[in-house]
C-alpha cells in the first residue's frame, strides 16, 4: 500500500452551485481525495482513487495540442466555455449523438434522465445538419448514436447509414438491448445501415443487479442481444455500472461471461456509478467505487486470469480517468495479457497522437472480426496463435466519469469523448452531463428549456 502524502492544485466547481472554486488533489496511505470549500457551501471532500495500482506511479504525461476547429472564445472560462474553447487539451476521439430521449426503461441510474417527459426526437434533416456540423468540427472521430435508448427509433439504421455517407469512419449504438433482444433481425437492420459496434449496457450475472439498478429481470434479455448482435456481424462491449455493494462483487463473473462469448464479444468497459440528478446531501464514500478497486477487484474475483498490474492510463484521455489492458482468449478459456509498453513517467507525447492511436484501437476493436483464414493447410503452434489473434481479442477497459463532488477540470479539459450539443457544440462528457445537487444543468437541456 501506498503511504506517501501528495497534494497538487487543480479546480473544481461547488456541488451546490456549480461556482468554480479552488481544489486539492490530496493524496494519503494509499488514498486521494479531490478536497475543495466554497464560500458559501462549505467544504467538501471525495475519494476518488483508492488502493492499487497506486496513484504515484499512474501517469501519462502529454503536451496539450489544441482542437484544430473551436466554436467559442475563452471568457467565462473552464468549465463554461465549452464548444469547444481554446482552453481544452484534446481533440475529439468520439462524439455522442443524441437521436431520442424517450427510454424502455426507467433506470435509477441514467447519464441523461431518460424515460421521464422529453423532447421530441430530432428530425433526419435536422440529424443530418448536426453531423455535417460534428465533421466539419471535430473530422473523422468515431460516432456513438447514443439516447435515451436509441433502439426506439425504427430509423436509427437510415442514421447510421447518413453518418457513413458523411465520413464517419465507425458507428456505434448505445443500447440497453431490451428491443435489439426481443426483434430477432434488428441487430442485422443495423449491420446492414453501418453500424459496426454495440455498447452493450450490462451490469451483472444475474438478476437481483437488475432489479436493483435497472428496475425489473433483464439477464435473459441481456444475453439474447449479445447473441442476436453477434450473428448480425456487431461487435459487443459489454458496459457494466459498477455500484458499490450491488455488483462490486460481479466484476470476475462479468468477466468471465465476456470471456464465454469470445469473440463476439469484444470488450469489457466497467463505469463506477457517477451522482448526477437531484442528490440533496453528498454521496457517502461507501458509495464510491474508484479505477484501482475495480482493477484489483479483477484480478481476485477472477482468480487471477487477469492481474491489476497489467492495466495501463490512457493516451488519449487524462490518466487518471481510465484504464486499459488487452489480452488474446486462448482455447481453453483462460486470457494470455497482450504486451504492451508500460509508458509511466516518460517524455510527452502530443495528446493529438494519442488521440489517433485510440480512434484506430477502437475501430480496430470493437467492430466485430474479420472472418479468418479458412485454408486446409496444416498449422504448426505459431499459426494457430496468430490465426487466433485476429479474431479473439478481448479489451478491457474502464472510465470513471466525473460528477459535481470529483470534477477535476485538470481532467476535464483533457477529455477526448464529446457531447453533441443540439446547437453543433462539442461539450466534454462530463461537463455536458454534469447537474447540481438540485439537479440543475450546465449544457444539458431539460424540457422546460
Amino acid at each position: 500500500m501506498d503511504t506517501s502524502h501528495d497534494m497538487a492544485e487543480t479546480e473544481s466547481l461547488c456541488p451546490v452551485c456549480l461556482k468554480k472554486i479552488p481544489a486539492l488533489r490530496v493524496t494519503e496511505n494509499g488514498e486521494s481525495r479531490i478536497v475543495k470549500e466554497c464560500p458559501e457551501h462549505g467544504r467538501f471532500s471525495t475519494p476518488f482513487w483508492r488502493g492499487e495500482p497506486s496513484i504515484s506511479g499512474w501517469s501519462r504525461p502529454k503536451q496539450p495540442s489544441c482542437p484544430p476547429v473551436m466554436d467559442n472564445t475563452v471568457s467565462k472560462g473552464c468549465p463554461f466555455d465549452c464548444g469547444l474553447c481554446p482552453d481544452h487539451n484534446q481533440h475529439t476521439c468520439t462524439t455522442l449523438l443524441e437521436i431520442t430521449w424517450r427510454c424502455d426503461l426507467n433506470c435509477k441510474v441514467c447519464f441523461a434522465s431518460a424515460g421521464k417527459k422529453v423532447p421530441a426526437d430530432p428530425s433526419i434533416p435536422e440529424l443530418e445538419k448536426l453531423l455535417q456540423k460534428i465533421r466539419s468540427t471535430a473530422g473523422p472521430c468515431n460516432l456513438q448514436i447514443s439516447g435515451g435508448e436509441p433502439a426506439i427509433r425504427d430509423d436509427l439504421p437510415r442514421i447510421a447509414e447518413l453518418a457513413k455517407k458523411l465520413g464517419f469512419p465507425f458507428v456505434q449504438v448505445n443500447t440497453n438491448g431490451v428491443r435489439v433482444a426481443r426483434e430477432h433481425d434488428l441487430a442485422k437492420r443495423w449491420a446492414a445501415g453501418g453500424v459496426d459496434s454495440a455498447f452493450l449496457q450490462f451490469d451483472g450475472t444475474n438478476d437481483d443487479i437488475y432489479k436493483t439498478i435497472r428496475g425489473r429481470n433483464l439477464l435473459e434479455e441481456k444475453i439474447r442481444a449479445i447473441e442476436n448482435l453477434t450473428a448480425a456481424g456487431i461487435g459487443v462491449v459489454l458496459v457494466p455500472t459498477i455500484v458499490p455493494e450491488v455488483n462490486d462483487d460481479n466484476i470476475g463473473d462479468i468477466l468471465k461471461l465476456a470471456v464465454s462469448y469470445a469473440p463476439g464479444v469484444r470488450g469489457v468497459h466497467f463505469q463506477p456509478v457517477s451522482y448526477f440528478g437531484r442528490y440533496p446531501s453528498s454521496p457517502s464514500d461507501n458509495m464510491r467505487i474508484t479505477l484501482p478497486e475495480i482493477m484489483t477487484a479483477l484480478e481476485e474475483q477472477s482468480e487471477q486470469m487477469v492481474h491489476k498490474d497489467d492495466f495501463m492510463p490512457p493516451g488519449c484521455e487524462h490518466s487518471l480517468c481510465s484504464f486499459h489492458a488487452n489480452y488474446l482468449v486462448m482455447e481453453n478459456g483462460s486470457l494470455k495479457k497482450l504486451s504492451a509498453k508500460k509508458e509511466g513517467c516518460c517524455t510527452p507525447k502530443p495528446a493529438s497522437e494519442g488521440a489517433d492511436k485510440s480512434k484506430a484501437f477502437i475501430r480496430r476493436q470493437w467492430a466485430a472480426p474479420q472472418a479468418k483464414c479458412s485454408c486446409e493447410k496444416p498449422q504448426d503452434d505459431l499459426d494457430r496463435f496468430l490465426n487466433r489473434a485476429k479474431t479473439h481479442i478481448l479489451a478491457l477497459s474502464g472510465m470513471a466519469f466525473q460528477d459535481a463532488w470529483t470534477l477535476d477540470l485538470d481532467r476535464l479539459k483533457g477529455c477526448c469523448i464529446h457531447v453533441a450539443d443540439p446547437d453543433g457544440r462539442l461539450i466534454p462528457f462530463c461537463a455536458y452531463n454534469l447537474t447540481a445537487m438540485d439537479g440543475s444543468t450546465l449544457y444539458r437541456r431539460t424540457i422546460d428549456d
